[in-house]
């Protein structure tokens, strides 16, 4: 009896070796469109760009996402939604207000710091005000409220604490301007520790904050 065929792969092979070897391929289709669109900008990069990064067809690329759009929302989201996530969880401890503020924006600069790719200096771009970035528009105004919320029980004062709680928000943003225009970053955690203590002080509770703030 004649042996039936063995069925033919589906797509084409990689193109040289794999970026992220132990990545799925949708992971890999991120990681390399935030290079590209860190290093060279988010109009100059198409998704057979992104393709030709990863080594597949711009066919599978589709497979995964609808269009460049939709892989930008998904990068940007993930610079807001874990430290959404973190200051849900602060929420559920017994941690003053000074200190939840001080943990939260440490976690943040990790999360801004310890990206692969500096994805947050796309945040300025003016497609990221168009409806397929809706959500992390919403989702980074979460953020700031929570900022706000948390300066508001911290502070010393009653006065202007939505503008401090801005300043800190910002404040926080502001390691994205430092990683694009260092040459070499001091260690991720002195830029925390910096930081958490500069917010703190802008809300006037360091003083209030028993020893070492690390």
């Amino acid at each position: 009896m004649k042996s039936s065929p063995s069925a033919a792969p589906v797509g084409r092979p990689r193109s040289g070796a794999r970026r992220l070897p132990t990545a799925t391929a949708r992971e890999e289709i991120l990681d390399a469109a935030a290079e590209l669109f860190a290093q060279r900008g988010y109009a100059a990069t198409s998704t057979r760009l992104i393709a030709e990064t990863v080594g597949i067809r711009q066919a599978s690329l589709y497979y995964h996402f609808a269009n460049k759009e939709q892989i930008l929302a998904e990068l940007l989201e993930a610079t807001v939604r874990p430290s959404l996530a973190y200051a849900g969880e602060l929420a559920d401890t017994d941690l003053e207000p000074a200190a939840a503020l001080r943990e939260l924006v440490r976690y943040d600069v990790d999360v801004l710091l310890g990206a692969r790719w500096n994805i947050g200096i796309l945040y300025a771009l003016p497609e990221v005000a168009s409806e397929p970035f809706a959500r992390f528009r919403r989702e980074r105004e979460q953020l700031r409220l929570t900022y706000r919320r948390l300066v508001a029980a911290a502070s010393d004062t009653t006065e202007d604490t939505d503008i401090t709680g801005d300043l800190v928000f910002g404040l926080v943003e502001s390691v994205i301007g430092m990683r694009r225009d260092l040459p070499v970053l001091p260690p991720r955690e002195e830029v925390q520790r910096a930081v958490a203590a500069a917010a703190l002080r802008l809300v006037g509770s360091a003083a209030n904050q028993p020893g070492d703030l690390g």
